[in-house]
């Protein structure tokens, strides 16, 4: 299942809006501050897709009866541009375990590159809620490397892929490669293209530069 949340108009628009604009994307705190809000906005959506349960809660005068979740989260992200994306889900999500995958795109001198992971530091997450985040979604690729690795900690009991912005191409790589039963694509921004050497069209640039600075 697919959600594009900006088919409705909300906030979330004007979040992207400043992350995509050549100016303000100047101040890498403004960057990072707009894509920890998109978490919190996509962790809002998703916890109406949890399963709640009814508590008891002891006020000072009082109890009240509360429909709280039950569900297990493990929230994953690679790094290094998933860190403000993930820490907007956290900020909600404060109960949930943490997971960590290094990736990054080795390029071939013939053209082309290869997505290799460098680490997966993660709890195990059998039976529990995964929600996979990455800021974009280009070729799909690393998204699905990084579900299956995930996979070697256990079978979770539902996953929540969350990008900003994601190509068409790149949802499709990725229905293409996880059972559909399995996931659901939370998107902010669908755009178009996909250039060759798999940057988004419009997009916004390479996100982790513009959080943390470019890298050699």
């Amino acid at each position: 299942m697919i959600k594009l949340l900006n088919k409705e108009n909300s906030i979330l628009n004007r979040f992207i809006a400043e992350l995509r604009d050549v100016n303000i994307q100047k101040d890498k705190m403004r960057f990072r501050q707009n894509m920890e809000r998109i978490g919190e906005i996509f962790a809002y959506e998703i916890s109406k897709n949890l399963n709640y349960k009814q508590e008891q809660i002891t006020t000072p005068l009082g109890t009240s009866e509360m429909m709280l979740p039950e569900d297990k989260i493990v929230l994953a992200t690679i790094l290094r541009a998933g860190l403000p994306l993930h820490q907007g889900l956290l900020n909600y999500f404060d109960r949930a375990e943490n997971a960590f995958i290094s990736a990054f795109r080795k390029y071939r001198k013939e053209g082309g590159f290869d997505i290799q992971f460098g680490y997966l530091s993660s709890p195990l997450i059998d039976d529990k809620i995964l929600i996979l985040s990455d800021p974009m979604l280009a070729s799909g690729s690393s998204m699905v490397l990084a579900y299956q690795s995930m996979l070697e900690k256990g079978k979770p009991l539902h996953t929540h892929i969350v990008t900003t912005i994601a190509s068409k191409e790149g949802v499709e790589y990725t229905k293409r490669h996880i059972p559909e039963k399995d996931f659901t694509l939370w998107v902010g921004a669908l755009d178009d293209e996909l250039t060759a050497k798999a940057y988004i069209v419009p997009g916004l640039g390479d996100a982790g530069d513009l959080a943390y600075g470019a890298k050699e």
